[in-house]
C-alpha cells in the first residue's frame, strides 16, 4: 500500500466506526444531548459529514453543489452539531454517505501533493496539500468517533466496536462496577492530598 491508500483506509474505518454508534438506538437516543455543550450522536455524524464535504470539496475546487442549509448564513448556531425538527436520521445518514462518496472521489482523483486552499483558515496556513487534509480529516473523524464511543457508553453501556472488540476487556457488569469503584477510590485518595 502507498501513503494515500493507508490514510484513505484509516479514514474509511473511522467513518464506519462513527456511523456504527447509531446501530440499535432509537431516535431519542441518537439525538439527545449528553454533555453540557449538547454533544449528541446524530450531531456528530452531521458535523463530520459537513466538514469532510468542505475539506475534500471546496478546498480542492471540487464543490458538491449540494445545498447544505445548516451551513447557511441564516442557520441557527452550531446547526451542524444537532438534528433539527424535520431533519430525519435517514436524511442525515444519507448526507454523511454522500459526503463520504464525494470525498472519496476527490481522494482517488488527486495526488497527495495536490494543492488546495482552506478559505476559513488564517492566510499563512491556508495553502494545503491533499496529504495534509487527509491527515487532518483522519484526526477529526477519529476525535469525533471517540466522542461517540463515550456517548454510546453513557446511553446503553456499549463500549468499543462491539462485544468482540479485543481492546475492551471482557468483564461482567459486576466486574465493571468493582473496577469503577476501585478507580473512584484511587481518585478520592489522590484528591485528598
Amino acid at each position: 500500500m502507498d501513503q494515500k491508500s493507508d490514510l484513505h483506509g484509516y479514514l474509511r474505518i473511522r467513518r464506519t466506526d462513527l456511523l456504527a454508534k447509531l446501530d440499535g438506538l432509537g431516535d431519542y437516543d441518537v439525538r439527545r444531548p449528553l454533555t453540557p455543550t449538547g454533544t449528541n450522536l446524530l450531531g456528530l455524524i452531521k458535523h463530520v459529514g459537513s466538514v469532510q464535504l468542505g475539506y475534500f470539496g471546496e478546498v480542492f475546487g471540487r464543490p458538491s453543489n449540494r445545498v447544505v442549509p445548516w451551513l447557511g448564513a441564516d442557520a441557527p448556531a452550531d446547526a451542524d452539531m444537532w438534528a433539527a425538527d424535520g431533519e430525519t436520521r435517514t436524511e442525515i445518514i444519507e448526507f454523511f454517505e454522500f459526503s463520504a462518496r464525494h470525498s472519496d472521489a476527490t481522494i482517488e482523483t488527486l495526488a497527495l501533493d495536490a494543492h488546495g486552499d482552506v478559505p476559513w483558515w488564517t492566510p499563512e496556513r491556508r495553502r494545503v496539500t491533499l496529504h495534509q487534509i487527509l491527515v487532518h480529516m483522519c484526526v477529526e473523524t477519529a476525535r469525533h468517533a471517540g466522542h461517540a464511543d463515550i456517548l454510546r457508553e453513557l446511553i446503553d453501556g456499549a463500549a468499543g466496536n462491539g462485544p468482540q472488540d479485543p481492546n475492551v476487556p471482557a468483564r461482567t457488569a459486576e466486574q465493571w462496577a468493582a473496577y469503577r469503584s476501585e478507580l473512584e477510590a484511587v481518585a478520592r485518595r489522590a484528591g485528598a492530598h
